[in-house]
């Protein structure tokens, strides 16, 4: 498959051993009712994809039947756990941590149910791994529940099976100047998609999407500490404005960094999009 072909949201790369392996919502699926897997493509050129293949397969006893959305795939500890979000009538949506042997292998469920709070709305949760080497789970609470989208964190247990204490807010959605008119007017403000990111003079960035002026957007949000606990400024000038977002950040095998995306942001056409990126003094530039 070339990489014009995949209908998916959210994408997700992970470099692994010489290959890149693709995550993403699926297109078919992302707003049925009826979800039933979850797949990766892989490439050995970002551009030329294998066909999909199932990696998540929704089981009898397995709680969600929709929505299955924004699979992470993260090398850790000798396993590889894969954060994803998911939701049923009777329950609230929620990200949990499930577990493979291989990037490419059948994951099954790993946590002891979501990270997030069983009773609040969330999605997107994403890894953090703090200074002190605490892991993280950076989600959004979802502004259908709240109207202002607010951006959390939470510590989880070393072995990622459940969350440790309480959330802590990072901030909220209406913190941005940039949130569009139509947006503020309605009184939702939508946090989607964080990533953290650590520039290489050590200030942590971290990369979410809402909607402004010109549609779906990628912004940025910078630690004043260097870290998870700090006070979160909203960058005025946003990295990606015109209809794409949900974006993370990798490392090509030629050392090129990368911002990955879905534009446009509009169903069923959305498709990952690559920009090179510069660090540069504390702070992402699209080349």
């Amino acid at each position: 498959m070339k990489r014009e072909d995949i209908n998916i949201r959210d994408p997700f790369i992970l470099p692994y051993e010489g290959k890149y392996y693709l995550y993403g919502s699926r297109g078919s699926e992302v707003w049925e009712d009826n979800a039933t897997g979850l797949d990766v493509y892989v490439s050995d050129d970002l551009e030329n994809w294998s066909e999909p293949k199932e990696i998540f397969t929704r089981t009898a006893d397995f709680w969600a039947d929709r929505h299955y959305w924004a699979p992470e795939v993260y090398a850790y500890n000798g396993a590889f756990y894969m954060f994803a979000s998911f939701k049923s009538a009777d329950r609230c949506r929620g990200t949990m941590v499930l577990k493979a042997d291989k990037p490419d292998g059948k994951f099954t469920v790993h946590s002891e149910g979501t990270i997030t709070p069983p009773d609040w709305e969330s999605l997107d949760g994403t890894l953090y791994i703090s200074k002190s080497g605490k892991p993280y789970m950076i989600f959004c609470h979802e502004w259908v529940q709240v109207n202002d989208g607010e951006m959390c964190a939470i510590e989880m247990s070393a072995d990622l099976k459940r969350a440790v204490g309480e959330p802590i807010l990072l901030f909220k959605a209406s913190e941005a100047s940039w949130i569009a008119e139509a947006q503020k007017n309605k009184g939702i403000y939508v946090t989607d998609g964080p990533f953290p990111y650590r520039c290489d003079d050590g200030t942590l960035l971290l990369l979410w999407s809402s909607m402004g002026e010109e549609g779906y957007t990628e912004a940025i949000a910078v630690s004043d500490n260097g870290d998870i606990d700090g006070n979160w400024v909203q960058r005025d000038e946003l990295l990606f404005k015109k209809d794409g977002g949900h974006g993370m950040i990798f490392k090509t095998f030629d050392d090129k960094l990368l911002l990955l995306l879905h534009s446009p942001n509009k169903h069923p056409l959305e498709r990952p999009a690559y920009f090179e990126l510069e660090d540069k003094n504390g702070m992402l530039y699209v080349k």
